[in-house]
C-alpha cells in the first residue's frame, strides 16, 4: 500500500503528490502516478480536474492515460482502466458493481455534497451499466472528519435537512451525509463501508486545512483509486 509518502515529490508536495495543479513538478506527479499503476496492474489511468461539479464522465475505450476538465466523478467498464480522485480532505467514494463489472469513483466536498452528486453518479451507473444500486459496493476514503469538520458559514451554504448531521455547533459530519445519500439513491446500508480515519488529524495524508492552520495555503493531493481487473 502507497501513502503520501512513498513518493518523489519535494517540500511542500512530499512526496506522493498526484496532482498536476497545485504548482508541483509534473515530472515528479508522473512518476508518482507511474507508482499508483504499477501497484494496481492499472493499464489507463483517467482523472479530472475537479471543479466541485455534479457532471459525470463515462470512460470508454482508452488507449492511454488521460485527465478531462470539469467532471467530479468517474466510472467505466473498461478492465485495466483506473478512476483516480484526487484530495485534500475533501472524499473519494468508490463504487463497485460486481453484477455488470462497472466501477465509479466521485470527488465528494460538501459542494458535492449539496448538488448531490453521489445520487447522479448511481442514476448514471444505471443507464450505462444497469446497475442495481442494491448490488453496489461503496467504500468512503478518509477525509475531513467531524472532529474537524467546521463550517462556519453553515446557514447560508448547506440546506437546511444538513442540520441533521451537525455533531456540535458548527461542526458536521460530511462522511454520514454522503452515507445517507449512498442510502437514499439506493445503496444497502451493510454494503457500505467508512473509513474513519480524518485527513487533518492523521499527517499520513495531505490536507488543506492543515496546511492552512500551519500557515501554508500550498499541499500536494493523495488520490483514491478503483479499477477493475
Amino acid at each position: 500500500m502507497l501513502n503520501r509518502k512513498t513518493g518523489v515529490s519535494k517540500v511542500p508536495y512530499d512526496s506522493l503528490n498526484i496532482s498536476y495543479g497545485v504548482g508541483d513538478s509534473p515530472v515528479n506527479v508522473t512518476e508518482n502516478r507511474r507508482k499508483i499503476k504499477k501497484l494496481f496492474g492499472i493499464r489507463f489511468l483517467v482523472s479530472a480536474v475537479q471543479v466541485h461539479s455534479d457532471r459525470v464522465y463515462t470512460a470508454r475505450s482508452l488507449t492511454r492515460d488521460i485527465e478531462i476538465q470539469g467532471y467530479d466523478a468517474l466510472i467505466t467498464s473498461q478492465p485495466g482502466v483506473g478512476l483516480l480522485i484526487q484530495q485534500a480532505d475533501c472524499q473519494a467514494i468508490l463504487l463497485h458493481d460486481p453484477g455488470h463489472a462497472a466501477v465509479g469513483a466521485i470527488h465528494c466536498g460538501w459542494r458535492g455534497n449539496v448538488v448531490n452528486i453521489i445520487e447522479t453518479t448511481v442514476a448514471r451507473m444505471r443507464k450505462e451499466f444497469g446497475t442495481d444500486p442494491t448490488s453496489i459496493r461503496a467504500v468512503i476514503s478518509p477525509s475531513l472528519g467531524p472532529c474537524c469538520g467546521e463550517f462556519i458559514h453553515f446557514r447560508s451554504k448547506l440546506p437546511r435537512h444538513f442540520q441533521k448531521f451537525s455533531t456540535r455547533p458548527g461542526y458536521f459530519d460530511f462522511r454520514a451525509i454522503s452515507r445517507s445519500q449512498l442510502i437514499k439513491a439506493g445503496l444497502l446500508q451493510k454494503n457500505i463501508q467508512v473509513i474513519d480515519i480524518c485527513t487533518v488529524c492523521n499527517s499520513n495524508f495531505f490536507s488543506y486545512r492543515r496546511s492552512q492552520k500551519n500557515g501554508n495555503r500550498v499541499t500536494g493531493r493523495q488520490g483514491s483509486v478503483i479499477c477493475l481487473e
